[in-house]
């Protein structure tokens, strides 16, 4: 792949030189799968990751951090206290959000949990996969029949609906990734098929897209990025990964190692 020709990888290859120089400290509240995932791949790719979800201290956690991820998969009313507590820090911090709303649509306390940390924290980015933006888009509908009735198309129109209503960036992650603000609607079709049988591999990109924007003010170019990161180190360790086992160190392997020789092997 050549890199001149596709402007946005030279953008990524220039935000994860800056993230390996910076090491943005980024504050992770998020489910007890995913942590050892996201933290791992966090320091691949240079970060700083920081799990703290206590209550007492996410003020203290945000005032030291470059960037604060949501994640709601193991969600309780006091981790759901924490994230608004850490939210309302981060926005007078004026630092980047991330919101991961794992499950929505899956049962009433989730879905309000989600709508409350909307409305409360404003998140800047909210990435899931086409069920969980669509249920966030409308609330009322019925997840059996999204199951079955979804398509791309459905799920691309409830991203941008809701990138209009909530003015984040909303990322749709799956065979293809879109990203976008409502208007504007950017892509990545990279990866593979095994990524989906690692545990917390989502969740892995919403942190990712965190130490993005901690170093890119541009939330689409950040949310950008990192799924194309994602998807390229993703594709180079599905080429010599035996199975999902393998593929998790092997796509911890690419991230560390990646950067221009990387894309010419795709």
């Amino acid at each position: 792949m050549d890199i001149q020709s596709n402007p946005q990888i030279a953008k990524m290859l220039s935000d994860l030189t800056l993230i390996r120089s910076k090491s943005p400290l980024i504050h992770n509240i998020t489910n007890y799968v995913a942590m050892n995932p996201t933290a791992n791949a966090l320091l691949a790719i240079g970060a700083s990751p920081v799990m703290v979800q206590a209550v007492e201290e996410v003020d203290q956690i945000v005032a030291i951090s470059a960037s604060l991820v949501l994640n709601i998969g193991t969600i309780s009313v006091p981790w759901m206290e924490s994230m608004i507590k850490a939210g309302e820090a981060a926005i007078l911090k004026k630092i980047p959000i991330i919101f991961d709303p794992v499950g929505a649509g899956t049962t009433d306390f989730r879905t309000i949990a989600c709508n409350k940390i909307i409305d409360t924290c404003n998140p800047n980015v909210i990435r899931g996969n086409g069920l969980e933006i669509v249920a966030l888009n409308n609330e009322d509908d019925n997840k059996k029949e999204i199951e079955t009735t979804i398509t791309d198309e459905e799920a691309l129109s409830a991203a941008k609906s809701l990138a209009l209503k909530t003015k984040a960036i909303v990322v749709i992650s799956g065979p293809t990734d879109y990203i976008t603000n409502g208007t504007i609607v950017n892509t990545s079709s990279h990866g593979d098929p095994i990524m989906a049988r690692v545990i917390g591999i989502g969740c892995v990109s919403s942190a990712l897209i965190g130490a993005f924007a901690a170093v890119n003010d541009s939330m689409i170019d950040a949310a950008t990025n990192a799924m194309l990161l994602m998807g390229m180190a993703g594709q180079l360790a599905a080429q010599y990964s035996k199975g999902s086992g393998s593929m998790q160190v092997n796509f911890l392997d690419e991230l560390y190692n990646f950067d221009a020789n990387s894309i010419a092997r795709l």
